[in-house]
């Protein structure tokens, strides 16, 4: 068996920079990770792996590559390949903030130790180190005693389509075609965020709400009845807000705390502030745990909006636009075993989870397929000022080497292998 020492001496901080550097300076938006898959089929092919595109529409495709082993035993190293935001001022702003800085860019630079840009974080200083992991492998010499599978995703966000893409272009589209188009995996490890290894996470449930009002006109508000729609659907999501923080303090397990949030609203004409419309809408998601059903989350979310819109006076509805499943794997699987002894192994104590998790991933589309599946990722660039938006286009050089060191020991755990000599 290949040791620790000598994956370090294998691992290079030139080759992780220069491999995410080519991630981030090609664009892969949600709906337009084609271009992405076929560079990182380059790159595997070029580290002597056999790779595969797979197409899903005209923009979209699926990275694929895979290392044979001389045993019955497969494993899954997966990454999705799209980033959050576009690199388009027109699409992101002002939502993201006032301005692209550097770091939403497409155009990675590496200052102090760290490497900027869009995704350079999260997702693609995941994938970077799975490449890695791989380059890693084939240079040890080591034959494996199994199936090793890399698999790069399209569509791992939590998004709908954007505006010209087709349909059906997120949550977890290109993960479930790259599953159903392999043998049956005996385990997966997702790399996404999180310094510690976890095997449950939450799902969600996307609702529209409307809230109704009276359509008026501000030279006519003194004249006849007024209602507005906009400052009805403004004191509902205050109390709504409320009421998130409750339920997730009631509902917070294992790893999860269920977090829920207003995102976005619609009402009335751009164009015309002097109308007011006969309704508003906004869009919530609501997180749940694997120890909740679907239908009993939505039930209680429905309570609660009839509640609020008594208490207020308000005409409401709602629609469910969105399910996807918590999921969860027993921690005494062998793929969640390995993971857990290998942080042990480099952080010289016993694994330490982390407790209050609400965010999901692809890990949820493994599950459901069928995959017992370990997370773990890469630790938040520890720099002044870190907001969400930095926090995913910026990681360090040594995350990054700590990651692949991790992925390399995990796999040769779990699947085996063998030197020569």
């Amino acid at each position: 068996m290949v040791s620790p020492a000598s994956i370090d001496d294998l691992i290079s901080d030139e080759q992780l920079t220069e491999t995410l550097c080519e991630l981030v300076d090609t664009p892969s938006p949600t709906g337009e990770e084609a271009e992405l898959a076929r560079k990182i089929c380059a790159r595997l092919e070029r580290y002597g792996v056999g790779s595969e595109v797979q197409s899903l529409n005209a923009g979209q495709a699926n990275a694929l590559g895979r290392i044979e082993g001389e045993g019955d035993r497969s494993l899954l190293l997966y990454a999705p390949l799209d980033t959050v935001t576009s690199n388009s001022a027109d699409e992101d702003l002002p939502w993201a903030g006032p301005e692209l800085r550097d770091d939403m860019r497409v155009h990675a630079y590496v200052r102090d130790g760290h490497i900027f840009g869009l995704g350079a974080h999260n997702p693609k200083g995941h994938a970077a180190c799975i490449i890695e992991t791989v380059r890693v492998l084939k240079q040890s010499g080591v034959d494996l005693a199994g199936d090793l599978f890399v698999g790069f995703g399209a569509g791992g966000m939590p998004t709908h389509s954007r505006a010209g893409m087709p349909a059906d272009t997120g949550h977890g589209v290109g993960c479930a075609a790259l599953v159903k188009s392999l043998p049956k995996m005996d385990g997966a490890i997702i790399a996404k965020s999180g310094t510690s290894v976890t095997w449950e996470e939450v799902g969600f449930l996307w609702f529209e709400v409307t809230v109704a009002g009276k359509h008026n006109y501000v030279g006519a508000r003194h004249l006849m009845p007024y209602d507005n729609a906009i400052a009805n659907a403004a004191k509902l999501i205050v109390k709504l807000e409320d009421w998130f923080e409750d339920y997730a303090a009631r509902h917070a397990s294992g790893f999860c705390r269920p977090q829920g949030t207003v995102s976005h609203m619609s009402a009335g004409w751009e164009r015309m502030p002097a109308f007011t419309p006969e309704c508003a809408k906004f869009l919530i998601d609501l997180r749940f745990t694997p120890e909740q059903a679907p239908a009993d989350v939505e039930r209680e979310f429905a309570e609660a909006l009839a509640q609020f819109s008594a208490e207020l006076g308000l005409e409401t509805s709602y629609r469910c636009t969105q399910t996807i499943n918590a999921s969860q794997t027993p921690p005494t699987d062998p793929v969640v075993a390995t993971a857990i002894s290998v942080w042990e192994e480099l952080h010289g104590r016993p694994h330490e989870p982390f407790t209050v998790m609400s965010g999901a991933t692809d890990a949820n589309i493994l599950r459901g397929l069928g995959i017992p599946t370990a997370r773990i990722g890469l630790a938040k660039a520890r720099l002044p000022d870190v907001d969400f938006a930095l926090g995913m286009n910026c990681v360090a050089i040594s995350e990054l080497r700590q990651l692949t060191k991790f992925l390399t020991l995990s796999t040769l755990n779990y699947l085996g292998g063998r030197t020569d000599g």
